[in-house]
């Protein structure tokens, strides 16, 4: 077995893309000084620069939309998925569930979620 495969071996994939989508906001936030209290975390699959890329290219390529990645950034801020049932979160909801499939379809492909 390579060098490489025992390194992934200790790492873990994400079960979602909700859950990558908010470990990376997290994270963001502890690089840039936002998060005080960090304690270390789960290492995972992949780097934050890996989701950023995915991410960056999906709306290059039109996938992702500005709106969505504004619902994902104000939502991932807080910590959770906005509620469909909710009247003033209904159309975020709809953004934010768009965004989740097209980023679990590339994050399966690149092996990053279960």
């Amino acid at each position: 077995m390579n060098t490489l495969q025992n390194t992934h071996d200790n790492m873990e994939k994400f079960h979602n893309a909700e859950q990558m989508c908010f470990w990376f906001v997290y994270s963001k936030s502890v690089q840039s000084g936002l998060v005080q209290h960090h304690r270390p975390g789960t290492r995972r699959i992949c780097e934050l620069l890996d989701v950023e890329t995915m991410i960056t290219k999906l709306y290059l390529s039109g996938r992702l939309s500005e709106e969505q990645l504004a619902v994902m950034k104000k939502f991932g801020d807080k910590r959770r998925a906005p509620h469909q049932y909710i009247w003033a979160e209904n159309h975020d909801a709809y953004l934010w569930n768009g965004a989740m499939q097209v980023i679990e379809n590339a994050a399966r492909k690149n092996g990053w979620i279960d």
